[in-house]
């Protein structure tokens, strides 16, 4: 009796032991949230790995206040309650920062500006937003694209709003001919239509969107973080980061390169 609860609390010493360092490893690791078919701003290569221009930022980011990161497949949808529940610290996917969104998230000053944009299959009819009317539009569920759509379906005319789980998936049906238009980010579309010669971007919807670090409402580390995205855009780390994946300098004027207030509810 007295020898076996001898050798249990051997054990439970070497658990304890073994437990330390994984668990003081663990709080070196900043977990990131990421929708994984989203070039070139993160996407999964073909052994798995996770890359692109959000995902350079945060690597360097938490390399720069001392930590890893543990990167998670999430859909975009996923990736608000996700940081809601604390189970990420950091949400990346070209997320923009609106003020709905501050009032249960918090964001990092913006690293990218973007327009929204109007897509159809190249000898598409459609040229306008006016094009629109009686048309079926396509949207990634919950995106900024969706919002837009929805509040000028009405005075536009669309005769349907589509949602979808993965921005291919969107433009698949686009292609395909299941939907007339799609309203997405420009960026992410055109970076797809490289591949995808029949679609094009007819439009540009000017929306001054900002693209930044979302994280759990006023998370301990967002300081730090946006500290450390100051320091990478006075050194330049951000511009070549924005060099590497875009093949262009990024505007002065744009918060690539300027320093951004944090923003606030």
């Amino acid at each position: 009796m007295s020898f076996t609860r001898r050798n249990l609390l051997l054990m439970a010493a070497a658990i304890g032991i073994a437990a330390g360092p994984a668990t003081a490893h663990a709080a070196d690791v900043l977990n990131v949230g990421a929708y994984p078919t989203n070039p070139p701003f993160e996407y999964k290569n073909e052994s798995g790995t996770f890359e692109g221009f959000e995902v350079d930022i945060v690597n360097e980011a938490a390399k720069r206040i001392g930590m890893t990161t543990d990167i998670a497949d999430l859909g975009f949808q996923a990736l608000f309650a996700a940081t809601t529940s604390k189970r990420i610290d950091v949400a990346i996917s070209s997320i923009t920062i609106t003020a709905e969104r501050l009032k249960s998230q918090s964001f990092t000053q913006p690293y990218y500006d973007s327009d929204m944009g109007i897509a159809t299959k190249a000898d598409s009819p459609i040229s306008k937003e006016a094009d629109l009317k009686g048309k079926v539009v396509g949207v990634l569920s919950g995106s900024t694209g969706e919002t837009w759509v929805k509040d000028h379906q009405q005075a536009d005319g669309f005769s349907d709003v589509k949602g979808y789980d993965t921005q291919q998936n969107l433009l698949l049906d686009l292609s395909a001919g299941r939907i007339d238009a799609a309203v997405s980010d420009i960026p992410g579309m055109q970076y797809s239509f490289k591949k995808m010669k029949d679609l094009v971007v007819k439009e540009r919807i000017k929306t001054g969107e900002q693209y930044g670090l979302m994280m759990t409402k006023d998370h301990p580390l967002l300081g730090k973080l946006n500290d450390a995205l100051t320091a990478m855009k006075k050194d330049g780390t951000l511009a070549a980061i924005h060099k590497k994946w875009f093949d262009s300098d990024a505007p002065a004027d744009s918060s690539t390169v300027k320093e951004m207030p944090l923003p606030k509810a």
